[in-house]
């Protein structure tokens, strides 16, 4: 196909000037032009949000058209929500959510949208980044190409982009549902947990038929790279779980198995998903790997500080029970760190943390080391490091693009200095 790596964004969408998605071919004839892949069957659906209509056929989306912010073309490296460039698409990609869950079975549907409703859909943290993470591939592609073709790719490009956010989003919303099970939480996100209101089996139920949805929507893409990426995904939710459940008096101490363990349970999934975002655009497997490293840097950072928080924080900031790992008996990098400055505390862990008066000592002994300094000074390194992943992309001079690899670099200091 001549123009095969050629799509373009409006003239209006970026001061009037012609900037392109890197894209390749065989993404793209499965899908006729009016539906949306994450819609396969329905191209019609209206979308309520606030007092508009939206109708999310396909590839305009009848109007919306990836809506990207902008400002002047002046290249001064001003500070920006990195929530707010996103913030419209966010809006619809909830709205949206809301209708991929809908169930058959009343109780099924209640239990399936319960984190989708509206004040209770969390930060909204990956559909973000990764919303952020296409715009920052954008790639220049030089004219010419034929009238209206670049448009069509460029809606349907960001269109699948966007049903990886939503995937992304159900397969972690269904991993709470499983953990809150596992852990027997009480509290999730400021309210009762699915499993405290409706019980242990709707909650399992309930994160299953969510994954049945992602699947269905990843299925939808016909892009098998893309689904086996986040199948692994699902893979690694289930094997760092497992390592959290069966692990061993030497593995719980070991900073490794614990690190590997964040990696499978946290960082594969927004990794993972990032690297999707660049498979679909077209880009090169060196862009790509570079997403991946930036999302898996990213995702430890946040897990090593959400462990921090777990010592620090209170419940009501957190929306769930502060100290709830180590009264779960699950040793994280705080008390790793602390156990090296102060060996015996490897014996009371070994006593077993479902006595409180263990953890009364182990905390005691939290207290008195570096452990909760040296688990920031960790997740600074896995920051910087995902910051180092956006400064090795390819160079781009449009706004856009720098705005959003701005807005990614703003994201990794944002998750190590977050207190909720």
């Amino acid at each position: 196909m001549l123009f095969s790596r050629i799509s373009r964004i409006p003239r209006t969408a970026i001061n009037g000037r012609r900037w392109f998605l890197s894209l390749w071919p065989e993404h793209y004839p499965q899908f006729p032009r009016s539906k949306n892949p994450c819609f396969p069957n329905d191209s019609s659906f209206k979308v309520l949000a606030g007092s508009e209509k939206f109708y999310w056929g396909f590839p305009a989306l009848h109007g919306f058209r990836h809506k990207i912010h902008h400002q002047s073309s002046s290249m001064v490296e001003e500070q920006q929500d990195p929530f707010s460039l996103v913030a419209d698409e966010l809006s619809l990609l909830a709205n949206r959510l809301r209708l991929m869950v809908v169930a058959e079975v009343p109780k099924l549907a209640s239990a399936a949208e319960y984190f989708f409703k509206m004040g209770v859909d969390g930060k909204r943290f990956r559909p973000t980044v990764l919303l952020l993470m296409a715009t920052a591939l954008t790639v220049p592609i030089p004219e010419p190409y034929p009238s209206g073709y670049g448009d069509a790719l460029t809606d349907e490009l960001r269109a699948r982009q966007q049903c990886i956010a939503e995937i992304t989003e159900m397969i972690h919303v269904a991993s709470l549902l499983h953990d809150d099970v596992l852990d027997d939480a009480d509290t999730r996100r400021g309210i009762g947990s699915l499993n405290f209101v409706m019980g242990n089996k709707l909650a399992v139920l309930a994160g299953d038929f969510l994954l049945s949805r992602a699947c269905v929507a990843l299925a939808s893409l016909k892009n098998t790279e893309v689904v086996s990426l986040l199948a692994k995904v699902v893979e690694h939710l289930v094997t760092g779980e497992t390592m959290q459940m069966s692990a061993t008096s030497e593995q719980c101490c070991s900073m490794e198995y614990y690190m590997q363990k964040t990696y499978y349970k946290t960082a594969s999934l927004i990794s993972n998903s990032c690297k999707a975002i660049a498979l679909l655009a077209g880009q090169t497997a060196e862009v790509a790997m570079l997403a991946y490293e930036y999302g898996r840097n990213l995702g430890l950072a946040y897990q090593l500080i959400d462990d921090v928080l777990d010592f620090t924080g209170t419940s009501a900031s957190l929306g769930k029970g502060s100290l709830s790992d180590i009264r779960h008996g699950i040793i994280t990098a705080p008390i790793l760190f602390a156990m090296e400055e102060f060996p015996q505390l490897r014996a009371v862990v070994d006593q077993g943390l479902d006595d409180p008066a263990n953890v009364d000592l182990a905390l005691e002994y939290l207290g008195k080391s570096r452990g909760i300094q040296r688990a920031r000074e960790l997740a600074t390194k896995h920051a910087n490091l995902a910051a180092a992943a956006i400064h090795s992309l390819p160079e781009n001079d449009n706004e856009e693009v720098r705005k959003s690899r701005r807005a990614l670099l703003d994201l990794t200091h944002r998750v190590i200095t977050r207190t909720k």
